[in-house]
């Protein structure tokens, strides 16, 4: 069974699972920062991590595994967070989580088992490898989709993303002058804080209370 950990209001009916990026685990620094403030919101948020990372823990040395091979780790996941809660959750994760569960987003939500779809900094290509596009599935999305992405980010920026054919499901909260952690340079004048939390205030509009609609 995944260990989830679980952050946030305990009777809130808006739950958002959550992954974690390709090298970093559920309790890294950013992703309690991120559990933090949509608890603030009023968002439950059940992290867990794939089979790979956790061995880490371990002192396993696996490597990245290619997203494909754990779709069926995600599944299993929100089926146990699923089981837990009585609430309908949305999917998503940080990066390589973040693309993970976009590729079954549509048959979950289409199935009634997902609300909506949250990627933190999208990878849509690999670092240094702009032609290698990871959009394809993104094209006919039907999900609705927030993506909280760095202007800056080196696996998609605003301008690259800008020439990208995606599903008008998908809305962006782009985090100014942002990296792919949505952290800004100094010289801006923005914050990682700053964007941190423009970023929830974003996935908190996507996932009202019951009864509300998403005004992203």
């Amino acid at each position: 069974m995944t260990t989830v950990l679980w952050s946030g209001p305990a009777a809130a009916d808006r739950v958002l699972v959550l992954a974690h990026g390709a090298g970093a685990p559920m309790d890294s620094g950013w992703m309690n920062d991120m559990a933090a403030l949509l608890g603030d919101r009023g968002i439950r948020v059940a992290r867990f991590e794939f089979a790979y990372m956790a061995a880490r823990r371990e002192g396993g040395r696996r490597p990245n595994p290619r997203a494909e091979a754990v779709l069926d780790e995600y599944r299993a996941a929100l089926e146990q967070v699923r089981a837990e809660t009585d609430a309908v959750p949305a999917i998503g994760g940080k990066s390589f989580g973040g693309r993970v569960a976009s590729m079954i987003a549509d048959e979950e939500h289409a199935a009634g088992r997902t609300r909506a779809l949250v990627c933190l900094g999208y990878p849509f290509h690999p670092m240094g490898k702009p032609e290698q596009l990871r959009t394809a599935h993104l094209a006919g999305l039907e999900t609705p989709t927030l993506v909280c992405q760095g202007e800056r980010d080196i696996m998609g920026s605003r301008d690259e993303v800008a020439g990208y054919a995606l599903s008008r499901a998908i809305s962006f909260s782009w985090a100014p002058d942002g990296d792919h952690d949505l952290k800004p340079r100094k010289a801006s004048g923005h914050t990682l804080a700053g964007n941190l939390a423009a970023a929830a205030d974003a996935i908190a509009a996507l996932i009202p209370p019951a009864g509300r609609a998403a005004s992203v």
